[in-house]
């Protein structure tokens, strides 16, 4: 599909696929549509697209599963276009980690002008990310990725190994907050009753090492009961 932006679609209404599918062509966007739940799985993993517009109504499961299941594991933009116009959906919807939430029927400059921001918001996050000799750098932050060693205002932080591998899988995914089981299933590669202790420990021990001070942010946030998020400093 070239270096265009590849778009999913997941729409199971025929007539709005084609009408958002023509839309996005229209504006330089490679397309990729489902009508299903597992259709629309089946599409993100042999395409893996930049961004998600997905229907919420889909004939097989819901919608919020697709999402909840991709975010498990991916940052990509997703952005909720649906007919549930209730707060509760839409809260529900942005706290599973959908980017943005628009409501049927929509406007097509609106829609253009949200998935243009929800691109230029990854776009941001994958350049801070790429640096230098294999760093990241953020603001007073920095890791050497090819070391395995962090910096906190030119002073080595000394982590261990797990800490560490930690602190690089929330820095890939700079800006998003990753869950519990993300985080989990990455570091531990399996999750077991003391799983979210461990990784809380661990964080705990990570954030003292940061200069963690009770009001400050200090680069990683807790987002209780859901998990963390690395952050500017600025932020």
């Amino acid at each position: 599909m070239n270096n265009k932006y590849k778009i999913l679609v997941i729409e199971d209404e025929e007539h709005i696929q084609t009408f958002i599918s023509a839309l996005f062509e229209a504006n330089g966007y490679a397309v990729i549509t489902a009508n299903t739940y597992e259709n629309a799985k089946h599409m993100y993993a042999s395409y893996q697209p930049d961004l998600v517009i997905l229907d919420l109504g889909l004939p097989d499961r819901d919608g919020m599963v697709f999402l909840e299941e991709t975010r498990k594991a991916f940052s990509t933009p997703i952005i909720v276009l649906s007919a549930r116009a209730d707060e509760n959906d839409k809260v529900k919807a942005l706290d599973i980690g959908a980017n943005d939430y628009v409501t049927k029927p929509f406007g097509s400059a609106e829609l253009m002008a949200r998935v243009r921001s929800a691109l230029r918001n990854a776009r941001r996050n994958i350049d801070a990310l790429v640096t230098h000799n294999g760093k990241l750098i953020l603001g007073d932050f920095s890791i050497d990725y090819d070391a395995r060693r962090v910096f906190i205002k030119d002073e080595e932080i000394k982590l261990t190994q797990t800490e560490y591998n930690i602190v690089a899988f929330l820095s890939e995914h700079c800006g998003k907050v990753m869950t519990y089981s993300a985080i989990i299933k990455k570091i531990w590669g399996y999750p077991d009753d003391g799983s979210i202790k461990k990784l809380q420990v661990n964080m705990a021990n990570i954030r003292k090492k940061f200069g963690y001070k009770l009001g400050e942010t200090n680069y990683i946030v807790n987002e209780l009961g859901v998990g963390y998020r690395m952050i500017e400093k600025s932020e």
